[in-house]
């Protein structure tokens, strides 16, 4: 298994469209071969001194079964229509893949 953490950084007042076609996209990715789980996240204000705030990011926890899942899944179609909708929305991505240690 592995699991994927992407930071997508949306361009100010962008992040309700952004959201609703990243949500519209949620059920395709879920039934894609491999994936275990695939949401977005939102930063929580709780008060902690370490906690940096960011109200224009997206966290998409993602697990997949294994690299050739998350790749199938980079080049799905539903995928590239979504990155061509949001790519002017969006002012960086960030993407840690990761394995249990």
């Amino acid at each position: 298994m592995i699991t994927v953490i992407a930071s997508i950084h949306v361009k100010p007042g962008h992040l309700s469209r952004f959201m609703d076609i990243f949500k519209a996209n949620v059920t395709l990715v879920m039934a894609e071969n491999g994936c275990m789980e695939y949401y977005p996240a939102v930063d929580l204000e709780t008060g902690l001194p370490v906690q940096e705030m960011d109200e224009n990011a997206v966290t998409v926890i993602e697990k997949w079964e294994n690299l050739d899942a998350l790749l199938n899944h980079l080049g799905a179609p539903h995928m590239l229509s979504y990155r061509e909708r949001v790519k002017d929305m969006v002012e960086k991505v960030v993407v840690k893949v990761l394995r249990p240690a």
